[in-house]
């Protein structure tokens, strides 16, 4: 079976081909400046191709990604119909979805009831969607929400303690985001440890960062809140903060709420501490030369993730498993060992040859670690393509 995978941003289209059963990857690309001038790389496993292609809209780009997979010269399939379903990623499925779905007018619709709750990502997701429908008419496309793993949260722990009225009427709690990447990470974990009845935090660690609170491969809690930019210190965004910030702000500055909200979007984070940079490597570098800001982004970020390692183990009671995945949970050698030096009082001890390991499936904790500690590769595509085939079949 193949599906194809989408991701659709605003201006940008990333896509796979892939078997969801075993999940090789026949091509990936992507589309970048639709509505500017457009170009698109493409990858097979033995051909890159770069070229600049007219993409005034979604349907350009998807009429691209399609003449790219059935070229001569770089393709891997001789007829559309070999593309068996479309797995698309989509945002946010509000409180109206909480598995992934087959996509109908009706689908269509609640999806763009939800566009308040994602305003930048929701209609790209949607041009998307509309592109491979008019590209591909009669081949089942799939919605994948990235809120969808979360929607098993108890009231206690995503209802947020403001008036009803406001969850009631307009949907505001907490969501969480990464669902995919959360699901994923549960179901290898529990291949990994040998049961499916276990408790994990999972770190998904990277320019953007969630941590989960799972418990028998169920979301009981997670970071990030109505929007992404709740939870531990991230790239460029803030993560937790005193609502009274932004008022201090917009008050002393004359800032309006959205620009405020830009800044704790995207000039915060360990960007906005260090004053260096958004990526990790760099800051790393920086602390080595002695930069001190550099250092504090580094020390922030390990401390503010082991605070809710702590605060999802009193949530669930205890931890077996603690995984890290995404950018910097599976490359942030030193990363993973500032974190768990906070933990020793869990029991949680790692052994530094094997953690140093990158980008690979690995126990890092010792024989005698009360809690299990695992590097897990995180693979959002193929989740996408699983759920797609699933529901599919």
């Amino acid at each position: 079976m193949n599906v194809l995978v989408i991701n659709a941003g605003s201006s940008s289209l990333k896509y796979q081909l892939m078997n969801p059963e075993t999940g090789d990857v026949a091509a990936k690309g992507l589309c970048e400046r639709i509505g500017i001038d457009g170009r698109l790389t493409h990858k097979t496993s033995d051909k890159k191709v770069e070229m600049e292609i007219a993409m005034p809209t979604h349907g350009e780009a998807i009429q691209a990604v399609m003449d790219a997979l059935l070229s001569e010269e770089h393709g891997v399939i001789k007829s559309v119909s070999e593309i068996d379903a479309v797995g698309h990623r989509v945002l946010h499925g509000g409180m109206k979805f909480s598995e992934s779905c087959l996509i109908n007018d009706e689908v269509l619709a609640t999806i763009e009831e939800c566009t308040p709750l994602g305003p930048l990502h929701i209609p790209a997701n949607l041009l998307g969607i509309r592109a491979c429908q008019d590209k591909m008419p009669g081949t089942p496309n799939v919605a994948v929400f990235d809120t969808a793993f979360h929607m098993t949260m108890p009231p206690k722990a995503y209802r947020y303690a403001i008036p009803t009225k406001y969850f009631e009427e307009d949907d505001v709690r907490r969501y969480g985001f990464h669902g995919t990447s959360h699901k994923y990470v549960a179901l290898r974990t529990a291949e990994l440890v040998g049961k499916k009845e276990f408790k994990m935090v999972n770190c998904h660690l990277g320019n953007g960062s969630s941590m989960a609170a799972i418990l028998n491969g169920k979301c009981q809690d997670t970071t990030m809140g109505l929007t992404p930019l709740a939870g531990v210190p991230m790239g460029t965004r803030c993560g937790d903060i005193d609502g009274g910030v932004i008022q201090f702000l917009c008050n002393k500055y004359g800032y309006s709420v959205d620009e405020c909200l830009n800044i704790l979007n995207k000039k915060s984070g360990v960007l906005g501490i260090s004053g260096v940079s958004s990526d990790f490597r760099d800051l790393e570098d920086g602390a080595k030369k002695g930069d001190e800001a550099c250092q504090l982004a580094l020390d922030k970020f390990a401390y503010e993730v082991a605070k809710y390692v702590g605060a999802y183990a009193a949530a669930l009671n205890g931890i077996d498993v603690l995984t890290f995945t995404a950018g910097v949970g599976e490359n942030g050698i030193s990363n993973r060992a500032a974190i768990c030096e906070y933990l020793g009082y869990l029991g949680i001890k790692i052994d530094p040859e094997r953690n140093n390991v990158r980008g690979k499936e690995a126990l890092i904790s010792t024989d005698d670690s009360k809690v299990q500690v695992w590097v897990v590769p995180t693979n959002e595509e193929l989740m996408i393509a699983r759920d797609t085939a699933e529901l599919v079949k």
